[in-house]
């Protein structure tokens, strides 16, 4: 085994998505990232893959000095005390996906260490998540550092730790609502005449444009949509359609339904 520059813990679909998408933006070669991973299916398919794997958790933190967490909420507690020796001190950085689990929660088993709780998406995988970012304990370097390997994944964005659940739902959830819409509108594009892969290949790279289309522009959407929409046209009919059914108040809805959700776990898990 090659020296490690960083170590995931958790292999399943968000930290594979993360150890993927470092070696996809060059950060590190796959010889450079050490992943520790309890399940065999998991195992076995990130052996297949070319990836470095153990079980041993402390030995995966021992490794390196970048540590990404990517475990079940229920898992975390029994995780921080079986690498708390390891974490010792300020040298190692650790970057944590897990909902739920505040900064206080971390400090009462491991400390004052360095700690960044972070919310990306699985686009992380191709380098184009959304993350965002609270930290703490942590020197204007180590800011650095961390924010400078996340950029290079996509999009980022520092904020309080009050908004994570907020972030978890809008950016995390938010891909699974996306592509849901881009499978809607696929569907209906087989509906009016064009076969299954086509329709897809438009309805996402129409989807994409008009994401580009905001995130260059600034534009607020109405904007965009107001250069589309003529008088008694086409355009407008269907957007008219759509908000009768419920459109925008089901979009709404769903990231409200999907937000107390979370909030429902996280108080249980403080009880």
């Amino acid at each position: 085994m090659q020296d490690t520059k960083i170590a995931i813990i958790g292999g399943g679909n968000l930290g594979t998505a993360i150890l993927k998408g470092l070696v996809y933006t060059k950060q590190y070669t796959k010889e450079e990232i050490l992943v520790s991973e309890k399940k065999k299916h998991r195992i076995n398919y990130l052996n297949e893959n070319g990836f470095q794997v153990i079980s041993d958790n402390l030995q995966a933190v021992k490794s390196a000095n970048t540590i990404i967490i990517s475990v079940k909420p229920q898992q975390i507690t029994e995780l921080l005390e079986e690498i708390k020796p390891e974490l010792s001190g300020n040298s190692k950085i650790l970057l944590t996906t897990v909902t739920g689990f505040t900064f206080s929660q971390y400090e009462k088993i491991i400390g004052q260490v360095p700690i960044f709780r972070i919310m990306p998406n699985t686009a992380i995988e191709i380098g184009e998540s959304m993350t965002c970012i609270s930290h703490i304990h942590s020197t204007k370097e180590q800011e650095d550092k961390v924010i400078a390997l996340l950029e290079k994944l996509g999009k980022t964005m520092i904020i309080d730790e009050d908004q994570l659940a907020s972030a978890t739902v809008l950016g995390a959830c938010g891909i699974g609502f996306a592509l849901r819409f881009i499978r809607s509108m696929s569907q209906g594009g087989i509906e009016i005449g064009f076969g299954s892969e086509v329709s897809q290949y438009i309805s996402a790279q129409t989807i994409k444009g008009a994401a580009e289309l905001i995130l260059q522009s600034g534009n607020h959407p109405e904007r965009e949509i107001d250069k589309v929409t003529t008088p008694q046209g086409i355009t407008i009919s269907g957007l008219n359609e759509m908000e009768h059914q419920g459109f925008s108040s089901a979009v709404i809805k769903g990231l409200l339904a999907s937000y107390n959700k979370l909030e429902l776990v996280r108080n249980k898990e403080k009880k």
